[in-house]
Order: structure tokens, then C-alpha cells, then sequence
């Protein structure tokens, strides 16, 4: 009778350790999106290839056309639209699972927009450089810039007005990987008026995401280190 008390206890007790594990699963996965995890699984179910170039960031990484833009079938993309730096670190094994040859990183802005306090965001980049490194040694990681915004549209008032915070996370990031195995692209100064530092209109139609003009400088910026 003690014998099988004994059982009954430990198994109820395994039960019951499962029930938290599934809730604290459930608690991580209900911080992103469901379009944050239909993009994830869909990244996960795709097949792997050798030497793969992955832009890895939020909507603005998203919403480019990487192969054309390029013109290179090694390129994948890995944005999720609304994507924050947590969020990254979150799915960061899919990317390095491939051994890529290169990941190009720009995520940062949904953070400032989110509240995220600007330390955090800069070690929380570093952090995924570090792991990209840690867990796939020989691919080159490329940081770069957040991007500038520009608020004369009226639209993501919580992204648009976080200009100066984007300078300082720039230079911040740019210091880091001067001491670091990553390399820091300056997207920042390309895309920013000649007489400030918001982003030039004929980038974008609302301050934040960037138009066809926009993503065909991204790509004239970024093919010389390919």
C-alpha cells in the first residue's frame, strides 16, 4: 500500500510540474503575435541550404524583396512584421540552425516604440550577435543601423518621435561592434535628410517603412558586402 501511495504521489507531482512547464510555454508564446507565429513555424518548416545570406528583423526586413532586390537565390528572408528584439532572441536557433554565411541584423525600433528602455535594446542586439557567433562561428554578422523616421506623416507617433533615442542606440551599436565580431552598417546616414536627421521623404509614405525607392537603396548600400 505505501509502495503504491509512494507512485501515486510521484506521478501526481510529475503532472503537476508538466501543467507549469506547459503554462510557462504558454506565457512565453502569448508575448508575440499570431502572425509573429505563423511566420516562426513557417521559418522552421522551410528547408535549410548551404551558404544562406538571412535579412533577420521586423516589417521594415519584412517587407522586402530580397532575392530580386539582390538579385541572389542565397538570400533569405527572416523579418517579421511587428518584431522586437526579444522577440529575435526568441527565434534565433531557426536562423543559426542553417550555419549561414551571413545574417544582415536591423531590429530595435518596435522596442522604443514599446517602451523598452534604450540599454536594453543595445544589449539585446549585442546578445544576438553574440549567440549568431556562439552557435554558428563562421557567419559574418552585419548590424546595422536602425533607420531615421520622420513624424510630418502623423502616423506611429510612437515610433516617429524616437529620433534622438535612434541616434544614441546608432552610436551605441556602432561603438559595440568595434570591439566585437560584427560589423556595423550605417544605414542611418543614407537614408536621413541632408539638413536633419529624419528620414527623406521620397523613402517613405508614413515616417517609418519604406517605399520601392527606399529598398532599392537599402540594396545598393548592402550588395558591395555580399
Amino acid at each position: 500500500m505505501k509502495a503504491i501511495s509512494h507512485k501515486f504521489l510521484v506521478a501526481f507531482l510529475l503532472a503537476f510540474l508538466c501543467q507549469i512547464f506547459d503554462a510557462e510555454l504558454l506565457a512565453q508564446d502569448n508575448r508575440f503575435s499570431t502572425y509573429y507565429h505563423q511566420r516562426k513555424t513557417l521559418f522552421e518548416e522551410l528547408p535549410n541550404s548551404k551558404k544562406e545570406i538571412i535579412f533577420l528583423g521586423n516589417s521594415i526586413t519584412d517587407g522586402g524583396e530580397w532575392i530580386e532586390l539582390l538579385s541572389n537565390k542565397r538570400v533569405r528572408n527572416r523579418g517579421i512584421s511587428g518584431d522586437v528584439t526579444e522577440g529575435v532572441l526568441y527565434r534565433l536557433a531557426e536562423v543559426t540552425e542553417s550555419k549561414p554565411a551571413k545574417v544582415f541584423l536591423l531590429i530595435g525600433v518596435n522596442d522604443l516604440a514599446r517602451g523598452i528602455s534604450k540599454d536594453t535594446i543595445v544589449a539585446n542586439i549585442g546578445e544576438i550577435a553574440m549567440r549568431i557567433k556562439t552557435q554558428s562561428p563562421k557567419t559574418k554578422v552585419y548590424v546595422q543601423s536602425i533607420l531615421p523616421v520622420n513624424p510630418v506623416f502623423n502616423k506611429f507617433s510612437g515610433h516617429c518621435s524616437k529620433t534622438n533615442d535612434i541616434i544614441w542606440i546608432n552610436d551605441r551599436l556602432q561603438d559595440w561592434c568595434a570591439d566585437h565580431p560584427a560589423e556595423f552598417v550605417d544605414l542611418f546616414v543614407h537614408f536621413k535628410n541632408e539638413n536633419d536627421n529624419l528620414m527623406n521623404e521620397k523613402y517613405t509614405n508614413d515616417g517609418l517603412h519604406l517605399t520601392g525607392a527606399g529598398y532599392m537603396l537599402w540594396a545598393q548600400i548592402i550588395r558591395p558586402l555580399l
